[in-house]
């Protein structure tokens, strides 16, 4: 018999969270994204976790946690009421419905703002995720991170549309 997965839940960000959820993202850009980003971009990308503004930006968003038996596995922020502003899940949990869980959180936080499309700049390794729940490819950008040009693309989806 297969053993049960414990079933992951969501909370709010505390500010006590900063160091595990840049743990995570850290561990999701170096182990998740070396197909789509040479090691100087995964660095200067990962650099962002260091210092207080990363604590900042979390605080300043509407940013959930996703967690299993407690600890944290995932996190997602809702800037304003219409843009997806981060999606990062701890390598050890890809593939079991952590982002869906916290994506479908945001778009129904999204919703209940008002908002009638939500936005992401998503990364290369992320655009496949997000396509499949019916975003759509607006625009491709170079933003310069760290004295690092990264490429990611801005999508959208209409809120309310049949997935």
């Amino acid at each position: 018999m297969g053993q049960t997965l414990p079933k992951p839940g969501l909370r709010p960000f505390l500010p006590d969270d900063v160091p595990v959820l840049a743990a995570i993202f850290t561990a999701s850009i170096e182990e998740l994204t070396g197909e789509d980003y040479n090691e100087a971009q995964q660095q200067a990308w990962m650099e962002a976790a260091e210092g207080e503004e990363f604590g900042k930006r979390l605080a300043s968003d509407l940013t959930l946690i996703a967690t299993m038996e407690g600890s944290p596995v995932g996190f997602a922020s809702l800037r304003g009421a219409d843009h997806i502003h981060m999606l990062y899940v701890h390598p050890a949990v890809v593939g079991q419905g952590i982002a869906t869980m916290l994506v479908d959180a945001l778009e129904k936080l999204a919703g209940g703002r008002g908002a009638t499309s939500l936005s992401v700049d998503a990364s290369d390794t992320a655009q496949g995720f997000f396509a499949k729940r019916g975003y759509v490819a607006m625009q491709r950008n170079s933003i310069t991170v760290n004295d690092e040009w990264l490429a990611n693309t801005t999508m959208k989806k209409t809120l309310g549309a049949a997935q």
